[in-house]
């Protein structure tokens, strides 16, 4: 009997990455599926200068980018989708393409096939514009238009626009009218007549392309301040262009909580991660930068082919950087009779940017900022409805050259301080007609505190809490810290919304009382100095909360964010109290300039804080106060007095308000 030997069959053959074994004849799928992922990450990256494609073909890296090019700063997301095809030396591998392009809610997908040819043992990609989108060809290019929807206003509490399009006047060198020698020479003439920075207008003339036209100016369409045409025509290349921008009712009109509009710098196109393109309009400060997402709404955007001839030479309808296809090899001639038409591949609808609305009343911030204006000083002035907790009026004057004083200034707000001092207070027994020291000055560790030159012989030594609290004795209040401490002060201003951040919507600084390093400066905690800072806006928190019984937290923006209160609720009791101490500012202390105001019931606090190192030291001028359903802060930086300096404008303010 025969006993069959088995031989084993040997076969030469090597194994993919895969594990599977590409014997000889059978299709090599490893090495068609690598060439595929390997051109589908230079895809991502933009770039196919490191791609050598089949057949040597020249210049297919540049004819990628030129194709490319009109979709700017899109990015692109290239990925293999399933197996290769392998057909011997012939592959095809489906590339699925996704654009991220700015300002689109959803990206633009679509698959492209793309074919490989095998030279020796390495595949090599088949260069085809159908590479970049399947139905172009070497006759047509990719045309992108972004149109900016039209942005929403900001609007004031009457509903009607506060910021909105309003027609400005542009003044600059158009450099298609002038050789660049000229624009130049133009650009410091220009310069010279505006009365702006010749060198940086000049520099941004030069930097600026052949065919620009770069603004120099902007003015509103009545502003006294245009020059006459004549004499910008005297310029050679200088224009007036009527355009529209988005302004408010003037050019100072609660500019710095408004914020402005203009042209997305590089810096903002790079941070907002493909969703805002160069060129567009956005939000650069204040409640413009905030809400910009929500006033800009979504754009019109489309992308499409174009024959060659038209893609050649048309150029974006939009603020997006040129939309016109760089010229494929054989853009120079015109396209085909037989051309294929327009063909649209992607398209957005636009969606308008939606109103936001604020609390400001326009009335009483026009108020705010002329009684503002004749304050020598950088000022600022904020009113609350207690009531509602809404700002109706945050305003500064010229002075504070453009920055947010009032809801983000950051000062030691003096002895209108007093009144979270005297909260604390009263948690811990004092009572108003309870009497406390109030000697000429006090030391403590070698630092001599006193009061105000002004302050009245009379109310010094054995005085009640009302009189010094009327008053305003600094000595007296030092001389109660060891009643509360610093976290008694915290929580009685946490009480009148003081010394709490909170997310309200808009720039705000509720104030801080850090913990002191020593007692000089526990004392000078005591009269709202030392590391204490408070802002007009947390100052008008807390006469509002006393005014309405309960913490108000100031809010700006309908529909902003809902905001809690952190700190124990006010007590009637307390409230009541705290009202009885701040109207006798009115009545018998340094308020008494507001008693003409009266009915209905006033009440005020004033405060004087120093700063710097001169001597004497400068001051900050405080005074708060609340009649009806509206309380106020003024705060003035260098002044004489709470009374002497702030004083005048709170009264006016609440005169006309």
């Amino acid at each position: 009997m025969l006993v069959p030997v088995l031989i084993p069959l040997v076969v030469a053959g090597c194994t993919g990455k895969d594990g599977k074994i590409n014997l000889p004849g059978r299709a090599d799928t490893t090495g068609a599926a690598d060439a595929a992922t390997k051109l589908a990450a230079a895809l991502s990256a933009k770039d196919l200068s490191t791609i050598a494609f089949s057949g040597g073909a020249i210049g297919a890296a540049d004819h990628f980018k030129s194709l490319i090019e009109p979709l700017g700063s899109a990015k692109l997301t290239a990925k293999v989708s399933g197996d290769p095809t392998v057909k011997g030396d012939q592959s095809s591998s489906t590339i699925a393409m996704s654009w991220q392009l700015p300002g689109a809610v959803k990206p633009w997908t679509y698959d492209v096939t793309a074919k490989f040819a095998k030279s020796g043992k390495t595949w090599e990609p088949v260069w085809a514009s159908s590479l970049v989108e399947p139905d172009l060809t070497d006759r047509s290019g990719l045309e992108l238009t972004h149109t900016q929807a039209d942005r929403g206003d900001i609007l004031g509490d009457d509903g009607k626009p506060l910021v909105t399009l309003r027609i400005v006047e542009r003044v600059g060198i158009d450099k298609t009218r002038v050789s660049a020698t000229q624009a130049t020479k133009s650009a410091a003439e220009l310069a010279d007549l505006l009365d702006i920075n010749s060198k940086n207008y000049v520099s941004l003339v030069k930097a600026s392309g052949a065919k620009a036209f770069v603004p120099a100016i902007v003015f509103r369409k009545d502003d006294p301040q245009i020059p006459a045409k004549s004499k910008i025509a005297k310029i050679k290349g200088a224009a007036m262009l009527e355009g529209h921008q988005m302004l408010g009712p003037s050019k100072d009109f609660a500019a710095p909580i408004l914020g402005t509009v203009g042209e997305a710098t590089k810096e903002i196109i790079d941070k907002s991660k493909g969703t805002i393109a160069a060129g567009d309009q956005v939000g650069l400060s204040g409640l413009e930068l905030r809400y910009d997402k929500q006033l800009s709404g979504t754009p019109d955007i489309s992308v499409s082919i174009e024959p060659a001839s038209t893609a050649s030479s048309s150029s974006s309808s939009s603020s997006a950087p040129s939309a016109s296809a760089s010229p494929s090899p054989s853009a120079g001639s015109s396209a085909s009779p037989s051309a294929a038409p327009t063909k649209v591949l992607f398209h957005q609808k636009a969606v308008a940017g939606k109103d936001l609305k604020i609390s400001l009343d326009p009335q009483l911030q026009s108020t705010a900022e002329d009684i503002l204006s004749a304050s020598g000083p950088a000022s600022a002035l904020v009113a609350i409805k207690p009531s509602t907790g809404q700002v109706v009026a945050a305003a500064v004057n010229d002075q504070a050259d453009g920055q947010d004083l009032a809801t983000y200034g950051q000062y030691p707000p003096g002895s209108t301080f007093k009144i979270i001092d005297s909260l604390a207070l009263i948690r811990k027994g004092v009572k108003p007609d309870d009497t406390m020291a109030c000697p000429a000055t006090t030391t403590v560790d070698g630092r001599k505190f006193k009061n105000d030159l002004d302050y009245p012989s009379s109310a010094v030594g054995d005085i009640s809490f009302r009189t010094a609290f009327a008053n305003s004795c600094n000595t007296a209040f030092i001389g109660q810290r060891e009643k509360v401490d610093s976290d008694d002060l915290n929580a009685a201003g946490a009480s009148l919304g003081f010394g709490t951040d909170y997310d309200v919507g808009f720039p705000a600084y509720f104030g801080s009382i850090p913990k002191p390093a020593s007692q000089t400066e526990r004392a000078a905690e005591m009269i709202g100095q030392g590391k204490v800072l408070g802002s007009p806006l947390s100052m008008a928190t807390v006469a509002a909360s006393v005014q309405a019984g309960h913490t108000v937290i100031p809010s700006l923006v309908e529909g902003g964010p809902t905001v809690k209160s952190k700190g124990a609720p006010l007590t009637s009791s307390e409230a009541a109290q705290l009202r009885s101490l701040m109207h006798s500012v009115v009545t018998e202390g340094t308020g008494s300039g507001l008693q003409s105001l009266q009915p209905p019931t006033v009440i005020a606090k004033t405060g004087t804080a120093e700063y710097g190192t001169d001597t004497p030291p400068k001051t900050h001028a405080w005074m708060v106060g609340a009649r009806g359903d509206l309380a106020v802060a003024v705060f003035v930086n260098d002044g004489d007095t709470g009374a002497g300096t702030a004083g005048p404008l709170l009264k006016k303010f609440l005169l006309q308000g």
